[in-house]
């Protein structure tokens, strides 16, 4: 028998604590409000069958081919056209097909920052994106949001101070605009038009992370930070919330240099075109606006489901901002609370969420919680809040007993 000596992993690996409540799967009786997933009865199933069998029957052997079939293209073209809603012109050199829009993030990131360069954050954000810049070795310094999305004004008093006292400015900025995961907020028209000008005027990137922009429960929009700075933002969205997350397809659109650049460095060549295929035959029997509104009239009922849960079992306790679209729910408890030390005991009642902690840099966020509103239905919803509240005030209680022993 050989004898194992010891090796050393790769010094990449930052040291970021697992997320195990979201996937948690080993009790039957879990109310998934943690998942970031959308609703298992909106997956047009039916029609991804027609589809994958056209795809076989018309495309087959090219689409089981490296360089695939026509799917590649026609996915580029609907791109193109459902981009102009945003306000977004791009011609196909500007237009990157990726295994998700995370892939995207990450080789933007790759491309346009070396180790030890600087990316800016909003706080709270996604905790994927953090992962990633943390692996490219970046240091990452945050800002807040409000009602109207990241304090823009914070980001330029801090450029300012940078220039005068002649420190680094950014290489990236990282937004979520739409519905911000996890903040639920959108970003105004005028923090969009200012920071894009600020990124010209500073020199610095925006990932515009749009994933959830379709996502609009009274059908409006705002044109996308793209639109006001084309030469400095890389414009991401998303199959995943309007179609199905397993399809694994999102897009970058940026300037043709970055793009050509980000290939480069996609070891893996083309994103799946088998999977492209497919998707081409599902969007050509898909009317997108129907399906948007389809998905809409199933989540604003959930959402309203769960704001009136909170206000009926947590009274003033908790405040949130009540999102108009999107997946989330973010609540803020009082500051003294820490919500990651009741989510043991939230998973044995029955019901998971992810603590705040995870979506902030380091030692921030321990009051507040995320809360996804997508995937289970109303009544599940109800039960949900229900087991935590109880779950939080047993917590509560049981630190007032402890304060009063000690």
């Amino acid at each position: 028998m050989h004898l194992l000596k010891p090796f050393s992993f790769s010094k990449r690996f930052p040291e970021t604590e697992v997320i195990g409540s979201a996937f948690a799967g080993n009790n039957d009786n879990l109310i998934p409000l943690s998942f970031g997933f959308p609703a298992p009865e909106s997956l047009p199933v039916d029609k991804m069958t027609v589809a994958t069998e056209a795809a076989m029957k018309t495309q087959g052997r090219q689409a089981l081919a490296y360089s695939g079939g026509s799917g590649p293209k026609n996915i580029v073209n609907w791109i193109k056209e459902r981009s102009k809603l945003r306000e977004i012109i791009a011609s196909e050199e500007k237009i990157m097909v990726t295994a998700g829009s995370s892939q995207a993030i990450d080789l933007i990131t790759r491309t346009l920052t070396d180790p030890g360069d600087e990316i800016w954050v909003e706080a709270p954000t996604f905790f994927g994106a953090l992962k990633t810049f943390r692996l490219a070795e970046t240091k990452l310094v945050s800002f807040p949001i409000d009602e109207d999305g990241l304090r823009v004004d914070l980001v330029e008093q801090e450029l300012i101070t940078r220039v005068n006292k002649g420190l680094p400015l950014p290489k990236l900025m990282y937004v979520i605009p739409n519905y911000q995961n996890p903040g639920g907020v959108n970003l105004s028209l005028a923090r969009k038009r200012r920071l894009a000008e600020l990124a010209y005027e500073y020199n610095f990137f925006i990932i515009e992370d749009d994933a959830y922009v379709e996502l609009s429960f009274d059908g409006t929009f705002s044109p996308a930070i793209y639109s006001f700075g084309p030469e400095r933002v890389v414009y991401l969205s998303t199959f995943s919330k309007i179609i199905a997350p397993g399809l694994r397809l999102g897009w970058a659109i940026g300037l043709p240099q970055i793009i050509e650049k980000m290939k480069i460095l996609k070891v893996d060549g083309l994103t799946s075109v088998y999977v492209q295929e497919v998707t081409k035959n599902l969007l050509k029997q898909m009317d997108m606006d129907e399906q948007i509104s389809y998905l809409n009239s199933i989540y604003l009922p959930r959402k309203n489901a769960m704001v009136s849960a909170i206000k009926q079992y947590f009274g003033e306790e908790v405040s949130f901002h009540e999102p108009n679209g999107g997946f989330f729910l973010w609540l803020t408890f009082p500051t003294h609370i820490d919500t990651s030390e009741f989510l043991d005991a939230a998973m044995i009642a029955g019901v998971s969420y992810i603590a705040g902690k995870h979506f902030f840099l380091e030692n921030e966020g321990f009051h507040h919680m995320r809360l996804c509103f997508t995937f289970c239905k109303e009544d599940i919803i109800h039960e949900a809040i229900k087991r935590l509240a109880d779950t939080y005030y047993d917590h509560v209680n049981s630190i007032q007993v402890i304060e009063e022993v000690n």
